[in-house]
């Protein structure tokens, strides 16, 4: 009875064990969507196919077949695309992503998007958390910084992955490159063209050492567009130095719209050549170079109206301006419109003009040449919208709807050389993608009517969100890049003015106290902060120490963490150990970092001894 009862027990025993083995194994498993009948435009550009089934499991593309062949789970999620239509997933080619842009994006279907402007750690960090789901948003293709001359970013301050660099020698270019590479830049960027050719030639030979692809936004004397073809560059926005390259006599212009009106066929054509040869790609912005001269313009600026007259937008979209420059919202209620006005003569010959940038590129890519959409996208657009926009203009130009689903899917991917993971629909292939409810290759405008989006294998609410998804901005934070130290040209102005009243010495408000005392003046100084160190951790590290650098560090003074005054050791009036304790780092974001000194302040005109603002990224752990 014993032997009967063990046997019948482990009989039992086994059975629990194999459920609970194969339910946990089936919970392992990753879900399973399936798109069931429609038209599948798979972004190739062949024949679409009727009556599709597309089997996503997880995040990937299981398999791409016709309705009534393959089999998946019974308890899929079934998506009924009847009489519906499927395109990839669509990519913004140039753009400049910041939070309150991403819902934009994704409820207009741009799931992918060439970011030349978020830029640092930030970049990098939203990139993983889109991709991984914790935050709503497009895929972000990175260079997480850039490389130019821009005199605005040179004070000394920025930290390794700052989104502007300026190499000096051609090792530097070589470290700046390597350094984007090793954090794991999609792609190179060469912001302008003002750097002496050897250092970009140094750049571009780490990059292409490294596979990666190479941007340029604008051309120069010595950098013209051909030589950047010559040189490897095959990524270029704006299609820079076209208009001047092609006219019969640049000299008489100035404005890009009156070079294309001069075009000699000769020289666009002998242009069209030496890009092909070299394989470049084009992304034109036709909505930038020629705003108000789209045949349907008028009606452009209608829709962007109706769209920023939602509610649901009006509710988190800011009304405000970064370096100067309102948001679209602040446009629209200033009255702005960039329909022409002014002497007719010169409207027509700027329409003529127009004209001829869109039979440019059309002949380029009629020659082997790839030309893709972007909005050159940002605040001052209408984000996503402007992508639609963009695409009208190139059927306006003679592209068919065919090539202009490729021009806005395929051809990016392959741009970014990321076509063996995405751009169009097919088995293997990240889970990207759309279904409209109208026949896109009759009508381009058809892209806007989507039924459904899909990303990364889910199907993604559609909706304006009044909370951003984005732990790592903050609401009112409308800022592009992420500086890790706010207000570089405040500190070094102040530096040199403190440099100045001491006669010339260091400017560190230390008032020759020894290693590790901190001087205690009758009146504080204004405090400032240079640099910190770490400026990127991981949710759930350890306490960690923090190193701030600057100057005019007093006794008595406040470190705060988020609002919280915390725990530091002074090395010296210019350096600074904080403990951040690791319950302060199990949130991922963007913390505050401030330092106050006591009451009362010396020079009140500098500030009112709170420093400049730092910022600690804490990123999920994955």
């Amino acid at each position: 009875m014993r032997r009967s009862l063990d046997c019948s027990l482990g009989v039992v025993l086994g059975l629990l064990l194999s459920i609970m083995s194969s339910g946990a194994a089936h919970a392992q498993q990753p879900a399973t969507l399936v798109i069931e009948g429609g038209t599948l435009i798979d972004g190739n550009g062949g024949t679409p196919l009727r009556d599709a089934r597309i089997i996503i499991q997880g995040d990937k593309i299981a398999a791409v077949t016709r309705k009534g062949q393959g089999s998946y789970p019974a308890n899929a999620q079934v998506i009924q695309a009847d009489g519906k239509f499927i395109v990839p997933g669509l990519w913004d080619g140039h753009s400049y992503g910041t939070w309150f842009l991403n819902d934009f994006y994704l409820n207009h279907g741009v799931t992918s998007i060439i970011d030349n402007g978020l830029g640092g750690e930030l970049s990098i960090v939203h990139r993983e958390a889109v991709n991984r789901g914790k935050i709503a948003g497009p895929r972000y293709v990175i260079s997480i910084g850039s490389q130019s001359t821009n005199p605005r970013f040179s004070t000394g301050y920025e930290p390794p992955l700052f989104p502007d660099r300026i190499p000096k020698s051609p090792e530097e270019g070589r470290q700046v490159t390597r350094r984007f590479i090793d954090a794991g830049a999609d792609f190179i960027f060469f912001q302008d063209a003002s750097l002496p050719l050897d250092i970009v030639a140094a750049g571009i030979d780490e990059a292409k050492k490294a596979g990666r692809p190479i941007a340029l936004e604008r051309v120069s004397p010595t950098l013209t567009l051909q030589k950047a073809a010559e040189m490897g560059i095959t990524y270029l926005t704006h299609s820079p130095g076209v208009g001047e390259i092609i006219a019969k006599d640049p000299s008489k212009w100035t404005n890009e719209l009156d070079h294309y009106a001069d075009m000699d066929p000769v020289k666009a054509q002998a242009l069209i050549q030496h890009l092909v040869r070299h394989k470049a790609a084009l992304v034109p912005n036709f909505v930038n170079i020629g705003p108000g001269y789209g045949k349907e313009w008028r009606r452009f600026e209608e829709e962007i109206k109706k769209l920023f007259s939602d509610p649901n937008v009006l509710a988190f979209y800011p009304e405000a301006t970064i370096f100067g420059r309102p948001t679209q919202l602040g446009l629209l209620r200033a009255g702005a419109s960039r329909l022409p006005t002014g002497d007719p003569a010169v409207i027509a010959r700027r329409r003529q003009g127009y004209a001829n940038v869109l039979k440019f590129h059309l002949d380029f890519h009629r020659a082997g040449g790839r030309v893709l959409t972007g909005g050159n996208t940002q605040v001052q657009k209408a984000a996503g919208l402007i992508l639609h926009h963009e695409m009208e203009q190139f059927v306006e130009g003679g592209f068919t709807p065919m090539e202009t689903i490729q021009a806005a899917t395929k051809w990016p991917a392959e741009a970014m050389r990321l076509q063996d993971r995405i751009g169009t629909i097919e088995t293997g292939k990240l889970a990207d993608m759309l279904v409209v409810s109208a026949d896109p290759l009759q009508d381009i405008r058809n892209l806007q009517k989507i039924d459904t989006l899909i990303f990364n294998g889910k199907v993604v609410d559609r909706s304006y969100h009044p909370w951003p998804s984005d732990p790592f901005i903050d609401v009112g934070d409308v800022v592009f890049g992420n500086p890790a130290v706010e207000s570089w040209s405040w500190v070094a102005t102040l530096k040199q003015a403190l440099r100045a009243a001491q006669g010339g010495g260091e400017g560190e408000g230390g008032g020759g106290a020894r290693q590790g005392r901190l001087p205690d003046p009758p009146a504080s100084p204004q405090p400032a902060i240079e640099t910190i160190s770490p400026t990127l951790v991981t949710e759930g590290s350890p306490t960690t120490t923090l190193v701030i650098k600057g100057f005019n560090f007093v006794r008595r003074m406040h470190v705060f963490f988020n609002g919280r005054s915390v725990p530091y050791r002074a090395v010296s009036p210019t350096e600074l150990h904080v403990t951040l304790d690791a319950t302060l780092l199990r949130t991922p974001g963007k913390f505050d970092i401030v330092i106050k000194n006591a009451p009362p302040v010396a020079t009140p005109d500098w500030g009112n001894g709170t420093s400049n603002t730092a910022h600690l990224l804490v990123n999920f752990k994955y």
